[in-house]
């Protein structure tokens, strides 16, 4: 629908959803189209971003664990909503893989990282959100963790039992590529 020649990705399951009134000329959408634009000019190692084809509010993101960590090797999915006020606002961002990380809700997918908070700014963008993500997977707050189990294994030094069962879900839910690719 966007003329951008993404579409919806199997495996994901973003939902859909019209924009309901509003107009391209909202700011909201604006940033988004012109986000897009930029997403499409430089192509990321890293990160591919995907509109949903019905509504730029909703995206798809694929991001590439972090080298030199147990979540090397494998894709990661994540869904990304974009609410009217962004980007004064930030998006809410949820894995839909299975992720074992102190900072991520095991059961809800939900990300705890400030910049998805109180610390967001409109200077942030979406690619510069799963930046930031990628650098949470590497460098995890064990002090205000999510997932109590993965943050106790980390704070006790057990770093071959988090390792072990970081791989194991990596290997039985993440991507070994982005979908496009």
């Amino acid at each position: 629908r966007w003329g951008l020649g993404f579409g919806r990705r199997k495996g994901c399951g973003v939902g859909r959803g019209g924009l309901e009134g509003e107009t391209l000329m909202n700011p909201a959408l604006k940033r988004l189209r012109k986000e897009l634009s930029s997403i499409r000019k430089e192509r990321d190692e890293e990160i591919e971003l995907q509109p949903n084809e019905d509504n730029i509010r909703q995206w798809q993101a694929y991001i590439r664990g972090p080298p030199g960590t147990a979540y090397q090797g494998k894709v990661y999915c994540m869904s990304i909503h974009v609410g009217a006020e962004y980007p004064l606002e930030p998006p809410k961002v949820t894995f839909l893989t299975k992720v074992f990380h102190p900072n991520v809700n095991f059961s809800t997918g939900e990300i705890c990282l400030d910049i998805l908070k109180r610390n967001w700014s409109p200077a942030w963008s979406l690619q510069a959100a799963c930046r930031a993500i990628i650098a949470l997977l590497a460098d995890p707050d064990v002090d205000s963790p999510w997932n109590c189990d993965a943050g106790n294994m980390i704070r006790a030094g057990d770093l071959v039992a988090f390792e072990s069962i970081v791989r194991l879900y990596a290997e039985e839910h993440g991507l070994d590529d982005f979908p496009s690719r």
